[in-house]
């Protein structure tokens, strides 16, 4: 049963909140930067924490079922000079070093939909080479209730030689062909080819990403209302407090903007960068149930 997570460039903790309310538990967290620690401190004050990613001897970690991280985007996003390897942000290799130190049996990445034309060869090249088959697509803050597209990559790894995966190599668990992603100059759209060992059989994966990719506002809304749940009933059909709260006549540009906090707020600016940088939730939550749906049933 997967349970223990290790959690990369934690951030604020979107990742490890996420996962944690689809069940699993984190074990340790690595962040830099101070003020994000002190948020981790505060709402996971029991949880071994390591700064610096380049200086940690993964050797002397305690194993987890799970990593998870959001490696910094600024080497690959569509706003920079996407320098990619040569950006010295690049810290990819610093994830894999990690990976291959400990072998978890999944590893769940996210980014930017600019790592699928810059840098995404590497991340699958290195995962395919350390023994891990992949999946991934594009998946909108949208799709979870809140009133901003905010499109992400997330990519789920999983071990070829763990747990009814041997002999399997090159194709998911339940029989689907995976997904394929374009990549365009502007924006990314996945096309789903089949189901993706379970990853996209409903909500956000499959049918939506398309939706969300081509369709109008009132297209995802509408949509939005067929398949999201709502977390304390489990109805299907029925929209998020959250989304009742704000309405989809108040969207938010495409990422949040200053007035969401307020001038005179101590740790203005750190607020700021710490939810520009943060990973949605709900996004994660709904990731990590399947992931935890499929290793019960098969695995």
């Amino acid at each position: 049963m997967i349970r223990r997570v290790g959690s990369l460039f934690s951030g604020i903790g979107g990742f490890d909140l996420g996962l944690e309310r689809a069940g699993m538990t984190v074990v340790w967290q690595c962040e830099n930067d101070q003020y994000c620690r002190r948020v981790l401190a505060k709402h996971w004050p029991s949880v071994t924490r390591y700064g610096d990613i380049k200086e940690v001897e993964w050797s002397e970690v305690k194993p987890v079922d799970l990593v998870c991280g959001g490696f910094p985007c600024q080497p690959v996003s569509l706003a920079g000079k996407r320098r990619a390897q040569a950006d010295e942000r690049w810290l990819w290799p610093e994830f894999l070093r990690c990976i291959r130190a400990l072998r978890p049996r999944y590893v769940l990445v996210e980014n930017v939909p600019g790592l699928l034309s810059a840098g995404m060869s590497d991340v699958l090249g290195d995962l395919a080479a350390s023994g891990y088959d992949t999946e991934w697509d594009c998946i909108p803050a949208a799709a979870v209730g809140a009133p901003h597209l905010r499109y992400r990559v997330w990519i789920v790894a999983y071990s070829r030689s763990g747990h009814g995966r041997e002999g399997r190599r090159g194709r998911p668990e339940h029989g689907g062909q995976g997904l394929r992603v374009e990549a365009h100059a502007d924006v990314a759209h996945a096309e789903v080819f089949g189901l993706g060992a379970g990853l996209c059989s409903d909500g956000p994966g499959g049918e939506w990403g398309r939706r969300l990719s081509d369709g109008s506002r009132e297209e995802v809304s509408a949509y939005a209302d067929t398949v999201l749940c709502d977390r304390r009933t489990n109805e299907p059909g029925r929209r998020t407090e959250r989304r009742t709260a704000l309405g989809w006549d108040s969207w938010w540009t495409a990422e949040p903007d200053v007035g969401r906090v307020a001038n005179g707020v101590p740790a203005r600016v750190d607020r700021l960068r710490g939810l520009g940088n943060a990973v949605v939730p709900q996004v994660v939550e709904w990731i990590g149930r399947r992931i935890v749906q499929i290793d019960r049933e098969g695995m």
